[in-house]
């Protein structure tokens, strides 16, 4: 850790340098916090998701429809982490919906989806004056700005929609830069076994 004004503060997870706005293709892991299982159960090697599970798996499918330079590769939630691919492209104009502060925000009515349902919101970063500040905010279209607004609207809903399971996200997740095709191809085969492969997971709990 470091100090910013005397006050220490995590070093970002996210590679040194790096513009995650670039396009290509990102694993994701996002974890429960304290991994919890909120998100259902493996049984004979498959997950059965719980309606939380259900809900998240719902919000993941939309993002595409709310950054619409987003593709989305192989995706699974587990009982206390989900796993994904983001595979960003080139945006036509330079930036995407999320610039005038809407991103999964200002959607009316519910997600059209087999699984949940509800409406969309983000929480919008404001650049302040300074390199410190420049440096640590989310930029438009990026990595972040898209598991920022994914992992606001899956808390809000499921706490609106179940009252006691005091559901919560990690803080941060983790991101890994996939480089090839091999690599690709690699850790695409794992997120579809994973649930086959749990009890061998480190999330494993």
């Amino acid at each position: 850790m470091t100090k910013y004004k005397n006050k220490y503060r995590i070093e970002s997870a996210r590679k040194p340098g790096w513009d995650y706005r670039n396009p290509g293709a990102y694993f994701i892991t996002i974890c429960t916090a304290n991994r919890q299982h909120f998100f259902g159960d493996v049984k004979n090697r498959r997950m059965v998701l719980s309606p939380a599970g259900a809900m998240v798996q719902g919000y993941w499918f939309e993002i595409p429809k709310h950054f619409d330079h987003v593709q989305l590769g192989e995706f699974v939630v587990m009982p206390n982490h989900i796993h994904g691919i983001l595979i960003l492209g080139e945006r036509e104009d330079g930036g995407g919906v999320d610039d005038i502060g809407r991103g999964m925000a200002d959607v009316g009515g519910g997600v059209e989806t087999r699984q949940c349902g509800g409406g969309m919101e983000t929480r919008q970063c404001h650049v302040s004056t300074g390199d410190f500040y420049r440096n640590i905010t989310p930029k438009s279209g990026s990595v972040s700005t898209i598991i920022g607004s994914f992992k606001s609207i899956c808390t809000k809903q499921i706490r609106k929609t179940f009252l006691d399971l005091n559901f919560k996200w990690q803080e941060r997740f983790h991101d890994h830069i996939i480089r090839n095709e091999l690599s690709f191809q690699r850790i695409s085969n794992y997120i579809i076994g994973n649930p086959a492969k749990w009890e061998e997971d480190k999330f494993f709990k």
